[in-house]
């Protein structure tokens, strides 16, 4: 594998790419599933790390609606902020507003039925400054007025690394540390609402830290916790894989923490996708992330575990029904109940849908 492979940058898919991969039966075709974790857009944000060339493309509910009608049983979705369809005036802290009035309008639009069964953005995950402590009230009513009852809580990005290959999503090291931070993490919790965490491997001491300074508070992980594996951290699996199960071992003492399975094409480069004739198979992804989703799974149990696409993101290496494939192969020896939690069960309870 490249270690110079920019595997942090967000590509759109190569829909001729991931043709090359012949289609898959649907595994458990009857199971519920409520995707935990997707984003939409026009175009592929500017604030996003942006792919070869800065290329971008839309992937609104047409697009989607193409990949979760394709086989599995897709009941519900979450929506999480990916700097879509901010407002461009007003007072900069309520730009984010206009993500949720965005998501809102389109969870409306599928509750029409013209899309089927799936209640699309059926919850809604957000962006606010929380460094602007006790002020964040007025942003989070505004997201809860603007999200029709669908709103649930703030993404906070503070997934940082010093080396630049790796493409953060925070300025600086150490936002969940400061007090101004923390401050609207308080407020936050005290009006219901989730909190979405997004680190690095690397800064899960800095989360542990905060889920118990804020018992209260609901705090939802993404991605496995973060695993690196591209640039500084190429060849070092086993290191990562080590450092990353210490971590979540400590996390998981925190009952207020739940974790979402997936989300590692991209950050944890398990394959070089970028490099390969076709795309991986669901057997393939299964054997990769397996180690990562299990650990996760036996840490946090079913009832704190869901599993999420990422899509459009994890579209640049694999397609929808691949993805879920690869996700039930790994809990083929779950029972029904567990099943039943980790697929949609945990994000009900979690989001509050």
């Amino acid at each position: 594998m490249s270690t110079q492979t920019p595997f942090g940058r967000v590509s759109p898919p190569n829909k001729a790419w991931l043709a090359k991969l012949p289609p898959e039966e649907i595994l458990e075709p009857g199971l519920p599933i409520i995707d935990s974790h997707h984003h939409l857009w026009a175009q592929l944000p500017a604030a996003l790390p942006q792919g070869p060339g800065g290329q971008s493309n839309a992937y609104l509910l047409d697009e989607f609606a193409q990949d979760f009608n394709s086989g599995h049983n897709v009941i519900g979705t979450v929506y999480v902020q990916c700097h879509a369809n901010y407002r461009t005036s007003g007072p900069e802290e309520m730009k984010p507003v206009g993500e949720t009035e965005f998501a809102a309008q389109i969870g409306a639009t599928s509750d029409l039925g013209k899309y089927g069964k799936t209640r699309v953005c059926q919850g809604i995950v957000g962006e606010a400054n929380l460094t602007l402590g006790d002020r964040v009230e007025a942003v989070l009513q505004a997201h809860v007025q603007a999200g029709q009852g669908r709103f649930c809580g703030v993404r906070a990005s503070a997934a940082y690394d010093p080396d630049p290959i790796i493409g953060n999503t925070s300025d600086a090291p150490g936002l969940y540390m400061r007090a101004d931070f923390r401050a609207g993490v308080a407020r936050l919790a005290a009006m219901g609402l989730s909190l979405d965490a997004w680190v690095f491997h690397t800064q899960l001491a800095e989360l542990i830290d905060l889920a118990r300074a804020f018992p209260q508070a609901n705090i939802v992980v993404g991605h496995c916790g973060g695993p690196l594996g591209y640039g500084p951290y190429a060849g070092k699996r086993d290191e990562v894989f080590a450092q990353l199960k210490r971590s979540l071992t400590e996390l998981a003492t925190c009952p207020n923490v739940s974790m979402k399975l997936g989300g590692m094409m991209i950050r944890l480069a398990a394959v070089d996708f970028l490099k390969l004739p076709a795309p991986p198979s669901s057997t393939e992804l299964a054997r990769l992330w397996g180690p990562y989703i299990e650990t996760c799974i036996e840490l946090f149990g079913p009832q704190r575990c869901m599993f999420e696409s990422n899509f459009p993101v994890e579209k640049a290496g694999v397609s929808w029904n691949t993805l879920w494939n690869a996700f039930k192969r790994v809990t083929a020896g779950a029972s029904a109940q567990e099943k039943a939690m980790l697929y949609s069960g945990t994000a009900q309870r979690v989001y509050k849908l």
